[in-house]
């Protein structure tokens, strides 16, 4: 015969509460003591009790799920959107976006759902999720400055946070980092190691975060005497990093500081530069961006710009949570600071 599942009168009997407060702590309602909340959540664990989720969303009016959304434009066809999906993967910057969240969500039970939203088809499709109440909100990672998800996501007054400023305003909380001091820190860095002859793999620049970069780092040369950088664009890959530095070091082979708009390129840098016999850093310095797990096994480790992706999205999940619960009403801006870390490429 099998043993009964526990109930809510269990967990108040063995927390000493009345089955109501039970009921409060268990639906996240905010007025409950502290300590009787965790007075109930030791009965819970102690008796086993596990909540009756279909019910307890009928009472707090939230499934407990949210998309993570990555969104872009690109080829429409089964190839295409197997490809994007295919380099979202493989870029370690999404990991880490997924982990930063991932660490928010699951201690409070909640749980994300990834959707691609890469044409205009499956962006109708977000959208109708959100509409029926699939999903809370969503927390959305754009990879292209024309998408049109996040102002269509306004539109419909649908809850929603962004993974970096939006390239069209529209009012929606977005959590992003001040990419042109990350620039200014590491082209100051070049400087002050003697570097005069300078040059930049950019990310690709229909992509605010890469044209905020550029401009950083362009600004702070100037400042610095140095009207010209020569520039080598890139797709934020390894590959795009190879072929970007092979390009400046054919157009501008006295280059002797580099700074690329992220740690992939970088390391793909620093892999045309041994083969092309020259030494990291002495004779050209290499500075990436992003401070990711590349930066530590590329040989040498790079110096690089730290952008704090797990805490930018851990952020970006809290945003979301306090507009599903109404405690945030209005759009918010979240900036974060860069800091340089300082390695043996530079």
């Amino acid at each position: 015969m099998s043993r009964r599942a526990p109930t809510l009168e269990d967990v108040a009997r063995e927390a000493g509460v009345s089955r109501a407060t039970v009921s409060r702590v268990v639906n996240g309602i905010r007025n409950v003591d502290p300590q009787i909340q965790e007075l109930v959540r030791r009965a819970i664990e102690r008796t086993g009790y596990a909540p009756n989720r279909a019910a307890r969303s009928l009472v707090t009016r939230r499934t407990e799920t949210v998309a993570l959304v990555v969104s872009g434009a690109g080829d429409t066809s089964d190839a295409g959107q197997n490809a994007f999906a295919a380099r979202v993967f493989a870029d370690p910057f999404f990991g880490r976006v997924v982990g930063g969240i991932v660490g928010f969500l699951r201690p409070r039970s909640l749980h994300p759902v990834l959707m691609f939203a890469e044409s205009a088809e499956a962006r109708e499709e977000v959208l109708t999720y959100l509409r029926q109440g699939r999903a809370d909100g969503a927390l959305v990672v754009s990879t292209h400055a024309d998408d049109p998800l996040p102002a269509l996501l306004a539109d419909a007054r649908l809850p929603a946070v962004l993974f970096a400023r939006p390239s069209r305003p529209v009012p929606l909380s977005y959590v992003d980092l001040a990419h042109r001091d990350g620039a200014h820190l590491a082209a100051e860095h070049l400087l002050a190691r003697g570097c005069r002859r300078l040059g930049t793999i950019s990310g690709p620049l229909d992509v605010a975060a890469s044209q905020e970069r550029l401009a950083g780092f362009r600004d702070t040369l100037a400042r610095h005497g140095h009207p010209y950088v020569p520039v080598a664009e890139g797709g934020f890959t390894l590959d795009s990093g190879i072929t970007a530095m092979a390009d400046l070091l054919d157009r501008h082979p006295e280059t002797d500081g580099v700074f690329a708009a992220n740690d992939l390129m970088a390391q793909g840098a620093c892999q045309v530069l041994r083969e092309r016999g020259r030494r990291v850093p002495e004779d050209v310095a290499v500075v990436g961006f992003d401070d990711s797990s590349i930066a530590v096994t590329c040989r040498p480790p790079l110096t690089t710009v730290r952008q704090p992706v797990e805490e930018m999205a851990a952020r970006m999940a809290r945003l979301l949570d306090e507009h599903i619960d109404g405690v945030r009403t209005d759009p918010t801006a979240v900036v974060f600071e860069p800091e340089l870390v300082v390695r043996a490429s530079a």
